[in-house]
């Protein structure tokens, strides 16, 4: 693994607007076909030299389709993630990066659209919330997050303060993101915990938003990195995947209140990345709801567990340009936009290349936590130059 390490580069990013969901006026294949041509421009990359593609979450735009309408000279690397909700989001990374580090692709497009129009209401939950769910009223993504979260609240001891300040986090980073669709809307106090309850403990602003739209990097070998425009990122490790005890189990998880990660799987990431986490410089946590983000950063050894959680997870210390652990720097799943998480990519990419909407300065080490509480979670660990 220390050959893998720092050996590709996220070279390109590219996004479309957010649209409510619903309202896009781009079909999904049309909103994942802007997002990478946007990250070819990005990067100064002619599109038809992109041989790799790799989505996620059941994405409805199959690689081989993607290259054809691009006019891709070649595939030579087409993939898609297994793993209910928005676990595979850094997974899909991953992989870009193996097929890059194994020579079996070049340049390898990671994107994710979705329009509802196309897609369908939720379609990234479809087929993961089951009859023996629904037997008992439980027909929501919400509700079943809302179960584990509540558990962690009052077995674990974990302050519900901490739910607040990750919404609070993407809500004031989203003011300074006129992409973002809560830009020019606030969150203070007395409105996140005046709004309504949509499972307990989860209130209206703990919520993600559903949008169309769709997000598009690409993965290069390192050492073609100097051929394209931007700083790169340098990608330094990554894990995915589920433990025994754990995946679709329907509620029968061993360890329920966590986001997933276990602990095997955590101290690979590190020790790949060959960092810790009191090293990262800034997070993008992937916030289906605000409890899964908590129980996520948990994991990753970000802050302590129990009510000690509240001593860290504040929005003084989650946010820019004083807190010792920034997350969500444009605004997250919650306040920026909701495409499954592929934002949250873009965006840790930025914050390497300084040109974030929020920047944290001097940032060497920008962590992406994909999908918690999904049946597959996963991360990766990005770098720059400086770490290598």
């Amino acid at each position: 693994m220390i050959g893998f390490r720092g050996a590709t580069a996220v070279v390109g990013v590219g996004t479309t607007d957010y649209f409510k969901r619903g309202t896009s006026p781009m079909s999904s294949a049309q909103l994942v076909l802007q997002a990478i041509l946007r990250a070819c421009a990005d990067a100064g990359a002619d599109p038809r030299t992109v041989d790799g593609f790799v989505s996620f979450g059941g994405d409805a735009n199959e690689g081989m389709a993607v290259a054809a309408a691009l006019g891709v000279r070649e595939v030579r690397w087409s993939s898609q993630v297994w793993g209910g909700g928005g676990g595979g989001v850094a997974a899909a990374v991953n992989q870009a990066a193996a097929a890059v580090y194994s020579g079996q692709a070049s340049c390898v497009a990671v994107y994710r659209g979705l329009a509802e129009a196309d897609d369908g209401r939720r379609a990234f939950a479809k087929g993961h919330v089951g009859p023996l769910y629904s037997a008992h009223g439980v027909v929501a993504p919400a509700q079943i997050c809302a179960l584990r979260t509540q558990r962690m609240l009052e077995m674990d001891g974990v302050p519900p303060s901490t739910l607040e300040a990750v919404a609070m986090a993407g809500y004031y980073h989203a003011q300074n993101n006129p992409r973002a669709v809560a830009y020019g809307k606030p969150l203070d106090h007395e409105t996140y915990s005046s709004s309504r309850l949509i499972s307990e403990p989860f209130h209206l602003f703990d919520c993600s938003r559903e949008n169309d739209g769709a997000a598009a990097i690409l993965v290069v070998n390192a050492e073609r990195a100097g051929d394209y425009r931007p700083q790169p990122a340098l990608i330094l490790a990554g894990v995915q995947g589920a433990a025994t005890g754990w995946t679709e189990s329907v509620e029968n998880e061993e360890r329920y209140t966590s986001a997933g990660f276990h602990p095997a799987m955590v101290e690979r990431l590190w020790n790949n990345a060959g960092v810790g986490p009191d090293e990262v410089d800034v997070a993008q946590v992937y916030e289906n709801f605000t409890g899964p983000a908590v129980a996520a950063m948990i994991d990753h050894g970000l802050c302590p567990p129990g009510p000690a959680a509240g001593e860290v997870l504040t929005v003084d210390n989650l946010t820019v340009p004083d807190g010792a652990l920034p997350i969500n720097t444009a605004g997250g799943n919650i306040a920026e936009g909701f495409v499954h998480g592929i934002g949250l990519v873009v965006e840790a990419v930025r914050q390497i290349r300084g040109d974030s909407p929020n920047p944290v300065p001097g940032t060497d080490v920008s962590l992406l936590i994909g999908g918690p509480m999904a049946p597959l979670v996963s991360s990766t660990v990005f770098g720059s130059p400086a770490t290598v």
